[in-house]
Formats: structure tokens, sequence, C-alpha cells
């Protein structure tokens, strides 16, 4: 029985250390010195609850797996069969083809074929770089077929500063606009509303103890470099998520029962919201032959 993540690449830079996975190009590990920033799983393992996970192309759900692209009704494969959705895109469970792997860098390229629910063909490339105390990730997405398509990615990993316990990282998330979570329901995100006076205001920080997130976050502000900057933090150590401009949400994940963790929290970089296919919330639009690029990183201080 093969590896359920193919072959481990690992990457360094100084004492930064990164390890992504054949299948599904995700991020398996990120340390800087040694000490963990991203919850890690054996390389013998599945990743568990999505983690490090590349999202394309859609995040988050599609509902019923249904969309219309030019009139055509769409059905995807329903891949979350608990609710009834296609969720988190195509290929997160494919074998990606290594391009480039260089001492401190490693480029993954896969192709997104038309296949039932999806009638344009993609290519989309993965770059993964790691300086002395971050690790830098760029994504491309090129539309390989005649007809433009509005396209979503997303990733999913959990952080972690070392192993001080989920429940005392401080949250800070520069989000004016929130879709609270609907856990009975199909498609389980409220209508967005702005966060002001709601328990969704994690704007000034707020510690993890008592919170309950698996919730979409949008409204990010900007930082004066345009990107912006999620920070989880603890006693004068600070991890910095950054993201690219088009990433105009960020979902907040934050399980009991994440495997080898317990208590877990994932911070989930988004160009778009859930059933962005159906609402065309923030989908890039690819024209024929054409091209988008986009970043997010990871910044320890």
């Amino acid at each position: 029985m093969g590896n359920p993540t193919g072959q481990q690449f690992e990457i360094t830079r100084g004492n930064a250390r990164a390890v992504v996975t054949e299948i599904g190009a995700g991020l398996r590990a990120f340390e800087v010195g040694g000490v963990p920033y991203v919850e890690e799983f054996p390389e013998d393992a599945k990743p568990p609850m999505g983690a490090g996970q590349v999202l394309l192309p859609w995040p988050n759900r599609t509902k019923a797996g249904q969309w219309t692209f030019q009139g055509e009704k769409q059905q995807l494969e329903i891949t979350e069969e608990a609710r009834g959705n296609a969720i988190h895109g195509l290929t997160r469970h494919l074998e990606w083809e290594l391009l480039e792997h260089a001492e401190s860098s490693i480029t993954l390229a896969v192709d997104v074929a038309v296949q039932p629910g999806w009638p344009v063909p993609l290519r989309a490339t993965v770059t993964y770089e790691v300086s002395p105390r971050e690790l830098t990730v760029t994504h491309e997405i090129r539309n390989e077929g005649e007809q433009p398509i509005g396209v979503g990615v997303g990733t999913h990993p959990y952080f972690r500063i070392g192993d001080v316990p989920t429940d005392e990282l401080t949250l800070t998330l520069p989000a004016s606009r929130v879709r609270p979570s609907l856990p009975d329901e199909q498609m389980p995100y409220a209508e967005e509303q702005d966060v002001e006076g709601t328990e969704y205001d994690f704007r000034a920080g707020r510690v993890l103890a008592g919170v309950n997130l698996d919730t979409a976050f949008g409204g990010l502000a900007a930082a004066a470099d345009g990107t912006h900057h999620i920070v989880l933090s603890h006693d004068g150590r600070e991890l910095l998520v950054w993201t690219g401009p088009d990433f105009h949400w960020a979902q907040v994940f934050t399980p009991d029962d994440l495997v080898g963790r317990g208590r877990a929290v994932a911070i989930e970089p988004m160009t778009c919201p859930a059933d962005a296919l159906n609402t065309g919330t923030d989908l890039i639009e690819l024209a024929p032959s054409a091209s988008w690029s986009g970043s997010w990183g990871i910044r320890v201080r």
C-alpha cells in the first residue's frame, strides 16, 4: 500500500524547514529552530481534517455540488456526504508533478481536467519558499480552455506556536465582516454581516479559550503593503499569517479533536467564501489562456 501523501519534499534555509507532499501539494510541516508552527502529521497518514491541503478550483463548499456554467447545470461529485455538498475542490487527492526542487523552494503543478461538474480545463502550480523566519506560498492558475471561467483558491493549515496550548493563544484578525456558522444547515454559513458588537470581533485580539469557530471572515483590512495580517500570539511570541490582496476571506476553524493535538486552530486563506460558484462572490475570472497568481505566507516574530 502506497504512502497516502506520496513523496515528501523537504526545503530548508537557515534554521527554517518545511515539508511538502506530492499528493495534494500540501504543507505537512513548517518549523523554525526546531519549533513547529503548523500542526504536523505522520507521512504515512492522511492529512487529518484537511491539514495543510491546497483547495482549488474552489475552497470550502458548493451547495449540493450544483452550480450553473453558461446556462448549463453542473453536478460535482458529493465529497461531504454528511451535508450533501462538494467540498474543497478537485486537487486534494491528486498526484502533483514536481517542476523544480531547490534547497529552499519547490514548485509543483497539477492539471484539472474537464470532468463531471467542471467544464473548463485548468493548469495550477504552487511554489513554497522558505527564508530564515518565513514561508511564502504562491499559487498560479491558468485557464487552458476556450471559455472564460470563475475560480477560487484556498489552503487549510492549522497553526501552533510550539507546544503552547491552543486555548492560550491570542487571535488578532482584522475582519469587519463575518458569515457565522450554522451547524445544522446544509450550507453552514449565515448571510454576511458586520462584526461590530458581536462575538466575532477579533480586531483587538482575543484569547482562544472558550472560542468555537467554523466561521468565514471577510472585510479584511489591509496593511500598508496591501496584504492582510492575521496574528496568533503568546507571551511575546508571534506567528503572523499574511495574505495577498486577492485573498478576501479567511476561514477560522477550532476543532477539539485534531488527531495528535486535540484542540487546534486552522486559519484558511481563501480568495472567495463558501458557495462562490453559485453566488459569484469574489471569484477570480479567467479568460481563455489567462493566468492568475497570488501569495500568502507565515512569518515568525
